[in-house]
């Protein structure tokens, strides 16, 4: 789950994580109502989507005008730059050529910036740890740097028996080549950090840029947080956090349903249990010379009730031409996918090529359904076979 940078800053000050005075507005009133109660003589406007780039980013309604971040030196050009954001639509790199409307800003005070650093702390799968990647890059994608600058990037994996401790912040301090009062601001944030980071069950604290002040404080100047999604139960006040506005609205549904669903621009659908399985049944397809539609794993103890869903979401995607269900059964029964597929086909109506490749527990069984259900569906003895179908049917069909 993501959320927006103030409530990021928000979770963040609470453990004592330096971030500059700011609130969030909905409309110019409020806006300037916000930027009222900090001294200014700068403020900074800033949209609040789901998305990074933002002050690279542009308006649809206005692409030669100025970004979704702007530095303004008087309350009047805080509410006329927040009319004019408020509404409108922002594309970014990371938001598609659709972009996402700006529903909301937050009013952030100046400051006086003398470097821009990158700090995040992630959990990297291949250590197992909770990782920190710092750099002397800040407002920089971190991938770019990684390719281009390597030498620039200090990466120090965390003990979880241990935790944080003050040699590992100075470590990275001294890799940011901080100095003076400095490293012991950024000790203080970096320990801060780190007791979010483990306490809220996030998976991604990102802050870019990291600033050094004229006056040697070091503040998050932005912020954005990732939370595991599996933990959330734990953490009420952070699900109530969630902005569903923001959100894919297939992803949002397949969610209620515990369902794992990204959606892709191709035009076969894949009904999957096992997300291992389904990245295997994404790659054949391109192998065939198909395109995914999406990534959608079941899980491995779906009832009928999630597999129609699951169906259902596949058809909603109007690029979907065809669908693939790849199924081996473990926990997860043959048959119970078969009744679920049946299910769904006859609610939906099925107008698309349907292949079907089923193994593992109660396999006849699942055959035998799909068999006497009376619907066009087609059976595939391996995962070649079903992907070969699935894509000459597509082609067949157009």
């Amino acid at each position: 789950m993501n959320i927006h940078e103030y409530q990021a800053k928000g979770l963040l000050k609470q453990y004592g994580v330096a971030v500059p005075d700011g609130g969030v507005a909905y409309t110019p009133a409020e806006a300037v109502e916000v930027a009222k109660t900090m001294p200014g003589p700068v403020w900074v406007v800033k949209s609040q989507i789901h998305a990074g780039g933002r002050g690279a980013g542009r308006f649809q309604e206005d692409p030669d005008g100025k970004g979704g971040v702007r530095v303004v030196k008087s309350v009047d050009d805080v509410h006329e730059d927040a009319k004019s954001m408020l509404g409108a639509t922002l594309v970014t790199k990371q938001t598609g050529p659709e972009g996402k409307e700006v529903k909301r800003l937050y009013i952030e005070d100046g400051c006086a910036i003398a470097r821009e650093l990158y700090l995040s702390l992630l959990v990297d799968r291949a250590s197992s740890r909770v990782t920190v990647i710092a750099s002397t890059e800040g407002g920089m994608e971190i991938e770019e740097v990684a390719r281009d600058q390597p030498d620039k990037i200090v990466k120090l994996a965390i003990d979880p028996a241990i935790g944080m401790m003050g040699f590992h912040a100075r470590r990275v301090a001294f890799g940011l080549g901080l100095q003076g009062k400095q490293v012991g601001a950024a000790v203080k944030l970096l320990l801060a950090l780190y007791k979010a980071f483990t306490e809220l069950d996030a998976s991604l604290v990102e802050v870019n840029p990291l600033v050094v002040t004229e006056d040697d404080q070091v503040l998050a100047l932005d912020a954005k947080m990732n939370f595991d999604d599996n933990a959330l139960f734990r953490h009420k006040d952070v699900a109530e956090l969630r902005d569903e506005s923001e959100e894919d609205p297939a992803e949002h549904e397949a969610s209620k349903y515990e369902l794992n669903y990204v959606k892709l621009d191709g035009n076969i659908g894949c009904m999957v249990n096992g997300a291992g399985l389904a990245m295997a049944t994404m790659d054949i397809i391109k192998l065939y010379g198909g395109d995914p539609a999406n990534f959608l794993d079941v899980g491995g103890g779906a009832s009928k009730e999630r597999v129609t869903a699951a169906f259902k979401l596949i058809l909603s995607d109007p690029n979907v031409e065809g669908i693939l269900v790849n199924i081996f059964g473990g926990i997860m029964r043959c048959d119970v996918i078969a009744e679920g597929v049946v299910a769904a086909a006859r609610e939906v109506s099925l107008h698309v090529p349907l292949v079907v490749r089923l193994e593992g527990t109660n396999v006849e069984l699942g055959k035998k359904i799909l068999a006497e259900s009376g619907l066009p569906i087609t059976a595939a003895d391996d995962l070649g076979d079903a992907a070969d179908k699935i894509v000459h049917a597509v082609k067949e069909a157009a």
